[in-house]
């Protein structure tokens, strides 16, 4: 797009022209051309996207953490109960690849 020697001040004039043609019915119009229309929107929502949003619905009231897990964890940390087996850590990990 190219602009050649247009003044802001003409832009702006050129600007206010076009707002009153748009805001000002023209007097060939018929009455019946310048009412509103009311419309309605409507959305139809399949039985699986209800599903979807009642399952997200659960997740989000759901807790981040699992609180009982890490008390679980932590008792057996301070206790010195708390075994790591690597061979079932690098397992695990293989298995999500």
């Amino acid at each position: 797009m190219k602009i050649y020697n247009n003044k802001p001040s003409q832009l702006q004039d050129l600007a206010q022209q076009n707002l009153q043609k748009i805001t000002k019915p023209d007097a060939k119009e018929s009455p019946q051309s310048t009412e509103k229309t009311v419309t309605s929107d409507r959305v139809d929502i399949s039985g699986k996207a209800r599903e979807v949003a009642e399952l997200m619905s659960m997740i989000s009231q759901m807790p981040d953490v699992r609180a009982d897990k890490v008390a679980e964890v932590k008792k057996a940390i301070e206790s010195g109960n708390y075994n790591i087996n690597p061979l079932q850590i690098a397992q695990s990990i293989l298995n999500e690849i």
